[in-house]
């Protein structure tokens, strides 16, 4: 008797793997939460160094404690020879997820830790992952515009420090704002791919480096962390504000995907978008004719889709849509987007592995098999 067909939940969606302390999205009303603390409030108040602690060690540091963790991550900001010999040789040509997913997985060679999967040893290691990452992403940027690597400035916060070593100065407030916002904004989210990948890798004991670079391989692709560049593209694409309306319609009657709306789990407006909107908004007046000009662009394609497709089928632009012009109003190439995200997500990927960890299960999922079984086997000299 052939076996019943079981039941099969297509991209695992809706299937529960863990229990977690660390993150909880409520798609339904658009809540977002690290640690029980609701995304706005900590976009408003906090800044990335406290939301990686908050991630990481699952508490609000006290003054000391964040004092201490930030020094921690300044000691780390170092980069070897080796890891800036590929981005110098590569940053040109390659594109920068693939530099960023091998020098994250080179790192380890350099980690006398690397080995120990204890939780203190996996403390450090998360700490000098979320530090070296960033001068990782900064210096891609820095050799693709001609630059030579830039050392640290030990002196300067987590974010500053990125910028600074990025292009070779201090940040203006109009650089650091939103990189700092964006920061917080993709330092977290669930189980999603990328997090997900990230556990499965290391729910095989395998190491934090290569849990991470399986994280990054995964964000890469544009139906995840790619999708700011692809929605940004979209903006360059139509141009000049007036043609916004058309363009949407005429890629709507196509049946192509808009980049930046609608997300697996929220059926209702991204807090994080909320968020990015209002900073556009609160500078629009202010900013280059480019970001002006984004600015505009994204809000007349927002009210459209909204207006068509918000209420009756649950799209609402993501956190994906208003980056582009965010990121550019701070000076950040395109081809960086994506990598800055690996950068503020990097926190969220090893809060999710050490918790794992405590009480850790091989992820193997099963497929229904639908093939033929008992086939005839036919030597090559007569197929």
């Amino acid at each position: 008797m052939d076996e019943q067909k079981p039941t099969i939940s297509v991209g695992l969606q809706g299937v529960y793997i863990t229990e977690t302390k660390i993150c909880k999205v409520d798609g339904n009303v658009g809540r977002l939460y690290y640690r029980g603390y609701a995304i706005d409030a900590l976009a408003k108040n906090s800044n990335y160094e406290e939301v990686a602690y908050l991630l990481i060690y699952g508490n609000l540091p006290k003054a000391a404690e964040l004092e201490a963790f930030r020094q921690q991550l300044k000691e780390e900001r170092d980069l070897p020879d080796f890891i800036t010999d590929i981005i110098a040789k590569n940053a040109e040509k390659a594109d920068p997820m693939d530099i960023l997913r091998t020098c994250v997985s080179a790192l380890s060679m350099s980690d006398s830790y690397a080995a120990d999967q204890s939780e203190a040893a996996n403390f450090k290691k998360a700490i000098r992952l979320i530090s070296k990452i960033s001068s990782i992403v900064a210096t891609i940027g820095r050799c693709r515009d001609g630059g030579d690597y830039v050392e640290p400035n030990k002196s300067l916060g987590h974010t500053e420090n990125f910028i600074y070593m990025l292009k070779g100065r201090d940040p203006t407030p109009q650089e650091l704002k939103p990189v700092e916002m964006m920061y917080i904004l993709q330092a977290e989210h669930s189980s999603n791919a990328s997090t997900f990948s990230t556990l499965v890798t290391g729910s095989t004991l395998a190491d934090i480096y290569s849990a991470v670079t399986a994280g990054i391989a995964t964000l890469k692709g544009p139906l995840h962390g790619g999708a700011d560049e692809e929605a940004l593209r979209m903006m360059y694409a139509i141009g000049d504000p007036s043609n916004t309306e058309q363009y949407i319609e005429d890629a709507l009657a196509g049946k192509k995907k808009i980049m930046g709306f609608g997300h697996r789990v929220y059926k209702a407006y991204d807090p994080r978008a909320k968020i990015i909107k209002e900073y556009l908004l609160s500078i629009q007046n202010n900013s280059s004719d480019e970001v002006a000009g984004l600015t505009e662009i994204a809000l007349r394609a927002e009210k459209l889709m909204v207006d068509k497709l918000g209420q009756s089928r649950g799209i609402w632009p993501n956190v994906d849509f208003f980056a582009g012009p965010v990121y550019r109003s701070a000076g950040i190439e395109i081809e960086l987007f994506t990598p800055l995200f690996a950068a503020s997500r990097i926190a969220g990927w090893c809060a999710h592995m050490i918790e794992y960890w405590r009480d850790n299960k091989l992820i193997r999922p099963l497929e229904y098999y639908t093939g033929g079984l008992d086939l005839n086997y036919i030597p090559i000299a007569n197929r």
